[in-house]
């Protein structure tokens, strides 16, 4: 018989089954959506447009199979393990090439590790996508507690630094004596976290998002036209594009009622996230001309698995608990600059282009900076190619 402590430490296999009454109570929830009157500008500056929302609602109501949810995630490992009183739900991946370098990735919101399933073949099985054995990962995708079929925590605390410490036990429980960790948005935050809190074992991170750059921009340099450009980007970003940002890290409660109540408005607040993905969405949906992966079934998977946990309210919690002016962790010291490696990857049509200056200045202990030819915000779902390609150059050196 095994004492409460070894009983927590137990990783159990995990299968996602959504009964029939969810997507019977989805389809009427749609069905019933009230629509507001059209925005009276010809941009998304009032927010997200009814056309755009008319096109997703008429192919999520009509066309959509609701199953692909469960389908995806249930082709690939998966698992439920207790930590710090949450039960985690992860995808576990083992590439078959025996020297594979362990790495565990972080969503962020509006994601979720449905957003980087279609890189779990460049990343594991790269001899298949224009890599070499040398190049695979053994890969670890979990879900941010209060996300997807992760628990939803019961206490506040579960800010950045706490979900860092959650994830290296994970990487431990799996037996990873050795390993690297990445993540873009909210991911970035956990995983720039773990570097500066440097847990055992962990030999590198990157990230696909500056984190000093948004906690503090004006602290980087700003005598170049690149870095002059990333700056208004930021203050274009925080003066009319947060207002997501600004609601979740303040009142992500009261957002929650509507995020739980509709379903049309969990996908109009999920994809209000920042300009460049949010027109790449609309032209999905209206000219059925999706960016790369971006597809409209894709983008439904994954406001469908926001629907189906019923995670719209927990989710926003987290941008209170790292970012609000009541988190827990709200005027603490600083933790210092990662000591081991630091890859950064920048992308395109992120909200801000990030010059290496600012990665350099940032991390003193940088020894990769990619800069990829397209992709935006949401790299991994976006690009899962290029994105692989990113991991596995900045890595490398790690091997």
């Amino acid at each position: 018989m095994t004492t409460p402590e070894q009983q927590a430490g137990i990783i159990r296999p995990f299968t996602v089954q959504i009964p029939e009454e969810a997507l019977d109570d989805l389809r009427r929830r749609l069905a019933t959506t009230r629509w507001p009157n059209r925005e009276r500008v010809g941009d998304r500056s009032q927010g997200v447009q009814l056309a755009t929302m008319e096109a997703l609602w008429q192919y999520w109501a009509k066309e959509y199979d609701e199953r692909r949810v469960e389908a995806r995630l249930n082709a690939l490992p998966q698992f439920i393990t207790e930590i710090d009183g949450v039960d985690v739900h992860f995808v576990h991946v083992r590439s078959e090439h025996q020297d594979a370098l362990p790495l565990i990735m972080t969503h962020g919101w509006p994601g979720s590790v449905i957003e980087m399933l279609d890189s779990v073949g460049p990343l594991t099985d790269p001899t298949a996508h224009g890599g070499t054995a040398t190049d695979a990962f053994h890969l670890v995708l979990p879900s941010l507690p209060g996300y997807g079929f992760s628990a939803q925590p019961a206490e506040v605390g579960w800010d950045l630094a706490r979900t860092a410490r959650a994830w290296s036990e994970l990487m431990r429980r799996l037996g990873y004596d050795r390993y690297v960790a990445q993540g873009g948005d909210v991911g970035a935050g956990v995983t720039d976290t773990m570097g500066r809190l440097g847990p055992e074992g962990l030999a590198g991170i990157h990230t696909n998002l500056l984190v000093p750059a948004l906690n503090d921009p004006a602290s980087l340099p700003s005598d170049g036209e690149a870095e002059r450009a990333a700056l208004s980007a930021i203050k274009t970003f925080q003066t009319s594009g947060n207002g997501y940002f600004v609601e979740m890290a303040t009142r992500p409660q009261t957002i929650g009622y509507a995020l739980l109540d509709s379903p049309s408005a969990l996908a109009a607040w999920m994809i209000d996230h920042d300009t460049d993905a949010y027109y790449k969405i609309a032209s999905a949906f209206i000219d059925s001309k999706p960016s790369g992966n971006l597809t409209r079934d894709h983008i439904l998977d994954n406001i469908t698995a926001y629907w189906l946990t019923g995670t719209g309210a927990s989710a926003a919690r987290s941008y209170w608990e790292a970012y609000g002016p009541d988190a827990p962790a709200a005027g603490s010291k600083p933790l210092p600059p990662p000591r081991i490696p630091v890859g950064f990857s920048t992308f395109p049509g992120e909200i801000w282009r990030t010059p290496r200056s600012w990665a350099e200045q940032a991390y003193p202990t940088l020894t990769y900076f990619g800069e990829a030819e397209q992709g935006g915000h949401f790299a991994a779902w976006e690009e899962p190619e290029l994105f692989a390609a990113e991991l596995r150059a900045a890595f490398r050196s790690l091997r």
